[in-house]
């Protein structure tokens, strides 16, 4: 499965896949869906999480910068904050599409 078409709609991002359907992912879940190891964690080898403290997120958390490609299997978002880490595989972008919230 692979985005057709990207587009940044108001408080959305718009994702038209291959198969013909269509998703509308609010930025708020997008980003709070973030999986970067400083969002999400890493594990270590004896089964640890670590990862960055919380911090209140501003609001242009919520402002979406740009997006780039990676591959051709993932995209990388830029935040207005200035984090562009999250990396989202065209698979875990659609489970996050189609994820209850919160993820």
């Amino acid at each position: 499965m692979r985005p057709l078409d990207l587009q940044h709609i108001g408080n959305e991002l718009a994702v038209k896949w291959d198969d013909g359907t269509e998703d509308f992912i609010t930025l708020d879940k997008l980003r709070r869906a973030c999986p970067c190891a400083g969002c999400k964690g890493e594990v270590d080898i004896l089964g640890n999480l670590y990862k960055n403290p919380e911090k209140p997120l501003t609001a242009k958390a919520f402002e979406l910068a740009k997006i780039t490609s990676v591959g051709g299997y993932a995209i990388q978002p830029a935040w207005a904050d200035g984090h562009n880490t999250g990396i989202y595989s065209f698979e875990y972008l659609r489970r996050v599409a189609a994820a209850k919230w919160p993820v």
